[in-house]
């Protein structure tokens, strides 16, 4: 058949790319816009090889193969099919585990089968030898694509290199079409772009009677023995001098908990909310959580099977998966469906934290686009704040109120339970 196949290596194209204009390899150091790459490799594959295309495939690595939000947008584009690996971590470091193998089977398929007269590889690996040379013992003609390297060697297999029957480099000029190396802020690598949303959730003060409560138990600590070096205890009231207080860390919440504590108080306000995947537990009696808010129904509740349906066809389709859009399109579905108007200043006034019913629901969603995984062997927080973040951009929208000073409670009012 007269048409081009691109197969392309995304861990060789952008960790070049990312050598070339960031001078590290890392993709976290650059940013990259997937619509114009696209376009870009299609043009210039159907330039080059004088035939149309007919199918661009995207060969990548993810933890346990599940899609990432760069995955979801790629694989909804047309003429394009996403083949994923596994990215495993090894001595500190992320590794590719079956991407060559995935590329060396489609590359002999495509070939044996007919499908296309050339095929474009963009690829430094030399272990897709084999499966070039099979492929023009078929009669494909094998186009190898270079990126530009950034200390002027090679960064390709020269075995690939002398058995391709064209070879071309994209260039520094043809690579920031799509590619763009990111500002570094600083001598470390660069954080996230930060989002006023996120950074209200993290500076909200921990509530009162938590405070009190931590400050009641730290003159309640037995002494230490005359004449024993003992540890400072830094209480939650003593890191957060001048009425100052910050989001709690479990560890400020165990001391309100943990051996030698008063007896059970008004201890609950302070308790973490956070939900696994495992689903949620309902905890009754939990005076930090009005009852209207327990009682607000959960989005599996007031979604019908044909809505589920919709649900899921818009969520492989068009959301991208990025955190803070995955807060926003829960939410926005969550509120149509109410069956009664719901005062969504009060809901507001709950600020920064969620019904614990819908937080859960909300984060096991978001675990469908691949989010809150494993990363770096942490699990990733920046991600849980910007899924809530969007939450409550999307019940500002409907409330007419921003969530970071909800019309229901003064700004010096403290908030609920962190979250």
């Amino acid at each position: 058949m007269d048409r081009c196949v691109v197969l392309v290596d995304a861990g060789y194209l952008l960790g070049a790319a990312a050598s070339l204009l960031a001078k590290e390899p890392s993709r976290s150091r650059i940013t990259v816009d997937h619509a114009a790459l696209i376009q870009a490799l299609r043009d210039r594959a159907e330039a080059e090889t004088e035939r149309p295309l007919l199918r661009i495939y995207w060969f990548d690595g993810a933890p346990d193969r599940v899609p990432q939000p760069e995955h979801r947008r790629l694989r909804v584009m047309p003429r394009v099919t996403v083949r994923l690996g596994a990215l495993t971590r090894s001595d500190g470091r992320w590794a590719q585990k079956g991407v060559d193998a995935a590329m060396h089977a489609e590359l002999t398929e495509l070939a044996r089968n007919r499908a296309c007269s050339d095929v474009v590889l963009v690829t430094g690996d030399g272990d897709l030898l084999p499966g070039l040379m099979s492929a023009k013992e078929h009669g494909v003609a094998v186009h190898l694509w270079a990126v530009q390297a950034a200390d002027g060697d090679y960064n390709q297999s020269e075995d690939l290199v002398a058995e391709a029957d064209e070879r071309r480099v994209l260039d520094r000029a043809w690579i920031t079409q799509a590619v763009r190396a990111k500002e570094l802020t600083g001598v470390c690598a660069p954080q996230p772009a930060p989002r006023p949303e996120i950074a209200a959730i993290l500076s909200a003060p921990l509530p009162e009677s938590a405070l009190a409560a931590a400050a009641e138990h730290a003159t309640e600590q037995p002494a230490a023995a005359e004449g024993a070096d003992a540890p400072a205890d830094h209480s939650a009231a003593e890191r957060h001098p001048q009425g100052k207080p910050g989001v709690p860390t479990p560890k400020d919440l165990a001391a309100l908990r943990g051996p030698g504590a008063p007896a059970a108080k008004d201890h609950t306000n302070a308790t973490l909310r956070w939900s696994s995947d495992k689903g949620w537990v309902d905890r009754p009696g939990n005076p930090a959580e009005p009852s209207e808010a327990a009682a607000l129904p959960t989005l599996a509740q007031l979604t019908t099977a044909e809505q589920r349906w919709a649900d899921r066809e818009e969520d492989i389709t068009t959301v991208g998966g990025d955190p803070f859009e995955v807060g926003q399109v829960f939410a926005r579905r969550w509120m149509a469906r109410l069956p009664e108007p719901v005062d969504m200043r009060g809901l507001s006034g709950m600020y920064p934290r969620i019904p614990h019913r819908i937080d859960g629901e909300l984060l096991r969603y978001a675990a469908r686009f691949g989010l809150l995984t494993h990363k770096d062997d942490q699990i990733d927080e920046h991600d849980r704040y910007a899924i809530r973040a969007g939450f409550w951009r999307e019940v500002d929208v409907r409330a007419g109120t921003p969530a970071s000073a909800p019309a229901s409670a003064p700004a010096s009012a403290p908030a609920s339970a962190a979250d």
